[in-house]
């Protein structure tokens, strides 16, 4: 599978599915890796949701280092640096959001989120997938749960089985959409988080999907097979 494959099955995906916004393209520079040449860097700090949904809608490609990234509890999870004590504990969870009603409650929940080693990542690369000049790690479809649906359909159509989801409502484009796909090498459904849907323009009839670039042709094949016409 190379590039243009991989331009194909982004167009594919959205003509199949009608995407009002691309699949994006999300690949991991490993620490000490280098960025393709030709690829510029973002021009403002943002968080790794807002860096998706702003590529999905503007069709841009850039590269992020982690002082780029405005959420460091998404960038310490994907290894961008460290995971801020607070959120690793819990304590930010439980105190500033209140989301948990005890701190252990949040400590048991952070400790389970998917997360690469601290500073094992270098630079994050996103894209449209249809327009993609590399080869991502994972790919990201943000669409409504009829859309998903379908591309569930889709990746079951070739050898059958189950996709397993597996979140907590808590960093979801980047520990449940990108690490956990990136490390497990399986399909992951996530339903977003609250700071994904605070700062985004992800609306609440949307959820996502992380697919690893090595099941996108069986995807892709099954997308034109089960597809509406």
């Amino acid at each position: 599978m190379d590039v243009k494959e991989i331009n194909k099955y982004g167009q594919e995906i959205v003509d199949c599915l009608k995407l009002k916004t691309s699949p994006v393209a999300v690949k991991l520079i490993p620490k000490g890796g280098e960025v393709p040449e030709g690829i510029k860097k973002v021009d403002e700090t943002m968080r790794h949701c807002q860096l998706v949904d702003r590529v999905r809608r503007t069709g841009e490609e850039f590269y992020t280092l982690g002082e780029d990234q405005m959420c460091k509890g998404g960038a310490g999870a994907m290894g961008l640096g460290e995971m801020p004590p607070k959120v690793a504990s819990g304590e930010f969870y439980f105190n500033k959001l209140k989301q948990f009603s005890t701190q252990g409650a949040a400590r048991r929940t952070l400790e389970r989120v998917p997360k690469l080693p601290p500073n094992s990542t270098e630079a994050i690369l996103y894209s449209p997938l249809e327009k993609a000049t590399f080869m991502p790690d994972v790919v990201i479809v943000i669409g409504n749960p009829k859309q998903i649906m379908l591309l569930t359909q889709a990746a079951m159509y070739k050898t059958g089985g189950r996709v397993e989801a597996s979140f907590a409502g808590k960093q979801s484009l980047c520990s449940d959409g990108v690490v956990n796909v990136y490390k497990e090498g399986k399909i992951g459904v996530t339903v977003g988080c609250s700071g994904s849907r605070t700062y985004t323009k992800i609306s609440d009839e949307e959820m996502i999907m992380g697919i690893p670039t090595e099941l996108l042709a069986d995807v892709a094949d099954g997308l034109k097979e089960i597809c509406p016409k």
